[in-house]
């Protein structure tokens, strides 16, 4: 063989690093395509288009939170299998208040809860199926005036406390 004589690898289209080099653009263009379509059939749930109609309601929050301190209310709930009892410090007369419970990463759990009064500053109520894992819970008045929040990892033996948000 002499010194300017070229080996003959075949075709282009048989050549390994052809291929390899084309599939790195290739595998980039459909991981693209993939999260273009994600992005355009899902909703995103954390972002909010109305600052400023998200800021009054913050406010909202806390004066119910003032208001609740004010009051002096503040109580304990006790989960029992399917029960739920609350006993509220200085809050009898209500005809009712409403216990909304968050599960803090799945909102089709989420759950309003209506609890009746039983006697003097005791309010209690019954579930369809009993709770498990961590919620956060938001007591309100039937006015949605005040409101009481607390969190709970349930099953629980103990009565956890609901106290006003803390302010400032």
């Amino acid at each position: 063989m002499s010194e300017n004589s070229v080996e003959d690898h075949g075709p282009w289209y048989k050549q390994f690093w052809l291929w390899f080099v084309l599939a790195i653009p290739a595998v980039t263009i459909l991981w693209c395509i993939f999260m273009i379509t994600v992005a355009v059939q899902t909703r995103g749930s954390m972002v909010s288009d109305d600052y400023s109609r998200d800021g009054l309601g913050i406010n909202m929050e806390l004066a119910r939170d003032r208001k609740a301190a004010d009051l002096g209310l503040n109580g304990n709930i006790r989960f029992d299998e399917r029960r739920v009892a609350l006993t509220l410090q200085d809050g009898d007369g209500f005809p009712f208040l409403v216990l909304n419970l968050s599960h803090p990463t799945l909102s089709e759990k989420d759950r309003r809860l209506q609890l009746q009064p039983v006697r003097d500053g005791r309010y209690e109520t019954t579930l369809a199926t009993p709770l498990e894992g961590r919620w956060y819970l938001d007591l309100r008045g039937p006015d949605n005036s005040w409101r009481l929040k607390g969190q709970a990892a349930l099953p629980s033996d103990v009565a956890l406390p609901l106290r006003p948000a803390p302010q400032g």
